[in-house]
């Protein structure tokens, strides 16, 4: 169940909507189905990965070193 990204042709309302299925989209301010999906990049937090020097900055051993 992703949830998309859209923009209404009539009214300019940019919302998202978490689709199931086949659902047609409506936009929540003016009802119409005159929508465009956007174009929107994955998302994803979490932490940095590491270096093998243990800072990602520098080749220093020590983070503590790092400015």
């Amino acid at each position: 169940m992703p949830i998309y990204e859209y923009k209404c042709e009539r009214c300019n309302e940019e919302f998202e909507k978490l689709i199931y299925g086949d659902t047609s989209v409506k936009c929540p301010k003016c009802f119409t189905e005159e929508v465009t999906k956007k174009f929107s990049l994955f998302g994803m937090s979490g932490v940095e990965k590491q270096t093998s020097s243990g800072c990602a900055s520098c080749s220093s051993g020590s983070c503590s070193s790092c400015k």
